[in-house]
């Protein structure tokens, strides 16, 4: 090979690839070097393979001691909103009754955060969206999906859509744009009409408009039944749309048979289901994506358990949640919860934050993992070793992000963001 490298990454202490077939689920080379041009990953391997690359033009980095990674998929969030609700967030901690909740005007629900959002400029909303999102760059993630579902209208679910857009235009990030119109049901209609509008009007408009490549739907008692979000889904799929669904978070009505059925992309949450739904999910190919995040947010009475999950043969992503219910923008305390709450490996919790997330967003063969001709979007830890980082709770322990081949974050900080 002729072709020098931009950058290089030399004589890291571990290099995880998390290659797909990796046996031990991260694919570590110890003292691994990694070559980039273009903003593609050329070469990864030991310093062989990777030596000759290097000319006089290339910039050079020592990793000695520390961990090489790819850099974060944070596969789930919604992270487009306006407003908070730390109201609520602290009388379910206190776990204030119903009544006192009322008596103290405490909103609650999804539905309480349509009106800030709602009211936002599009500039007001994407101000504050992009604050989210720097300290999820800043934290290691690469690629995020974005989902909207905070507007439950025509004109807001486009804004939350257009922000998404604004996001990987003027950020170094890779923005994944999902459309959750069946996030609820607004107060001032019924489902039947409101599903009109969503099969008949938005989901057609949205997938014409080129402004998301997901659809999605929220699967549980009191939201959407399995058969509402499999007509939903599969106006999605008619107007270009690949599904992913919300099912099992808080009960199980079938929605994973609906996900195996449609082929989506993930079947998000998990907590309530039952090992034969799993095993249809496995067989289909889906990526399951349990949420640490919110189980811990929200005091989960049943905490999703990857066991069952894993000996099914689910494929397994883990992402922030990130909203108003559950405002986290960290992938590394993600994989904490996931290791110490949750019982995951440290092995199997990065695989999950990195090429399993790529797969819940169908950019396996682009992101993920450090392997050549993938995007370079790569991470230095100040860390000597993989189990270090759900080990150490340290406030940043990301040295240096790198994003398609550019430094965009140094030291911990932000430099081109």
């Amino acid at each position: 090979m002729n072709e020098k490298s931009d950058l290089v990454i030399k004589n890291a202490a571990e290099l995880l690839t998390c290659r797909d077939d990796a046996r031990d689920l991260i694919g570590v080379i110890r003292g691994g070097w990694v070559a980039v041009r273009g903003g593609k990953i050329i070469a990864a391997g030991d310093k062989g393979e990777v030596e000759p690359l290097i000319s006089g033009e290339t910039e050079v980095i020592d990793a000695a001691g520390r961990v090489v990674s790819p850099g974060f998929v944070d596969c789930h969030t919604h992270v487009v909103f306006g407003g908070t609700r730390v109201e609520e967030y602290f009388a379910k901690i206190e776990r204030l009754s119903e009544d006192e909740i009322q008596r103290r005007g405490i909103r609650t629900g999804i539905l309480t955060t349509l009106t800030p959002t709602r009211e936002h400029t599009l500039e007001a909303l994407y101000e504050e969206t992009a604050e989210r999102v720097r300290d999820m760059i800043i934290s290691g993630t690469t690629t995020v999906e974005s989902k909207s579902g905070y507007g439950l209208d025509r004109e807001t679910e486009l804004k939350q859509l257009e922000v998404n857009r604004l996001l990987e235009k003027r950020l170094p990030v890779s923005v994944a744009s999902t459309y959750l119109g069946a996030h609820g049901v607004p107060h001032n209609t019924t489902k039947e009409r409101y599903m009109d509008f969503l099969v008949n009007e938005m989901i057609p408009f949205v997938g014409k408009s080129g402004l998301a490549e997901f659809c999605d739907a929220w699967c549980d008692e009191g939201h959407y039944t399995a058969e509402e979000c499999r007509v939903i889904l599969e106006a999605g799929l008619n107007a270009g749309m690949r599904p992913k669904l919300h099912e099992g978070g808080y009960s199980y009505i079938g929605g994973a048979l609906v996900a195996a059925d449609l082929r989506a992309a993930s079947a998000d949450h998990l907590n309530y289901n039952p090992r034969n739904s799993l095993r249809k999910l496995a067989e289909a190919g889906v990526v399951g994506v349990p949420l640490p995040g919110i189980d811990f947010a929200v005091g989960h009475d049943r905490p999703f358990d990857p066991a069952p999950m894993i000996e099914e043969g689910l494929e397994l992503a883990i992402a922030t949640n990130c909203c108003p219910g559950c405002w986290c923008t960290s992938m590394p305390f993600i994989i904490i919860l996931a290791c110490r709450r949750h019982g995951m490996s440290s092995e199997r919790a990065i695989r999950a934050a990195t090429i399993a997330g790529a797969k819940a967003l169908c950019r396996e063969k682009k992101i993920g993992s450090i392997e050549p001709g993938k995007n370079a979007d790569i991470l230095i830890w100040n860390l000597g070793r993989h189990e270090d980082i759900a080990y150490h709770y340290m406030t940043n322990p990301i040295e240096t992000v790198i994003k398609d081949g550019r430094i965009v974050v140094v030291n911990s900080r932000e430099t081109l963001i």
